[in-house]
């Protein structure tokens, strides 16, 4: 992998943590951050020994504040789509992907960065952190695919008032609005974020793999959901770890995947 200027990346235990680290400006995403990311996920895609991904924010103040705006200020319409197409593919990559990513949001996560956020596979945030989708107060929508996101999780109403408005809310809020999965105080957030993916990794890695492309089928709209999840749950009587866990289930112990 080359080197990298926006993002620190860490291997250990099994886990892939991606520190977005542009301090001074709020971990603001830009094209070079997209960039790097999309090489990291491919690293991470082909390596065995990862099994799960964290995703968080360098210092105390920002998760990801948002896009860097000074890069739009130039755009026409044209571009301007060219710029969400690219930021799509990025977080659809995210969404997509077979292994699983946790944001451990511990400050801001406004915009593009809790754009990012919505497309992970879960969300964790600290008490302190605050989430918007501030773009209508700068003549934009969100273009990451957060107005599609958002609503998935959290029902039209909900998204129509946050995204309209452009306000942030608190990550208890947004725990009670169904947008994050825990809240924790800022020193536990990547130890809980690790919990999870700790019962993660005693299952069996193809049927996680398997699970995420059927509950994400879910509410594709290219894809019948129900038919996804027959295949994969066809494709799961093929592999070494359906024989090992039956087998283990049969034998009262413990599976070894």
């Amino acid at each position: 992998m080359n080197t990298l200027e926006n993002l620190l990346v860490k291997k250990q235990s099994h886990i892939c943590y991606i520190t977005f680290s542009r301090e001074q400006q709020l971990n603001a995403l830009n094209t070079k951050t997209f960039e790097e990311l999309s090489t990291v996920l491919d690293d991470i895609a082909a390596d065995q020994d990862i099994w799960g991904v964290i995703v968080t924010g360098a210092g105390s103040k920002a998760f990801i504040a948002g896009a860097d705006i000074k890069e739009f200020q130039s755009l026409d319409e044209k571009e301007g789509r060219l710029l969400a197409t690219s930021g799509h593919g990025v977080m659809d990559r995210i969404y997509n992907f077979d292994k699983p990513v946790i944001a451990a949001i511990n400050g801001f996560a406004l915009g593009g960065g809790l754009e990012l956020a919505l497309a992970c596979h879960m969300r964790v945030a600290a008490v302190s952190a605050k989430l918007g989708l501030p773009e209508v107060s700068l003549g934009l929508i969100p273009g990451y695919g957060g107005t599609q996101r958002l609503t998935d999780l959290v029902g039209r109403g909900k998204a129509m008032e946050m995204i309209l408005s452009g306000n942030m809310i608190t990550s208890e809020e947004a725990l009670s609005w169904g947008m994050i999965n825990h809240v924790t105080e800022v020193e536990d957030l990547l130890s809980k974020a690790e919990e999870i993916l700790g019962h993660i990794f005693s299952r069996s890695k193809t049927s996680v793999k398997a699970a995420i492309r059927a509950i994400n089928a879910s509410i594709s709209k290219e894809e019948n959901g129900y038919e996804v999840e027959v295949a994969e749950f066809g494709k799961c009587f093929g592999q070494p770890d359906f024989t090992e866990g039956v087998s283990a289930f049969v034998e009262k112990r413990k599976p070894k995947f």
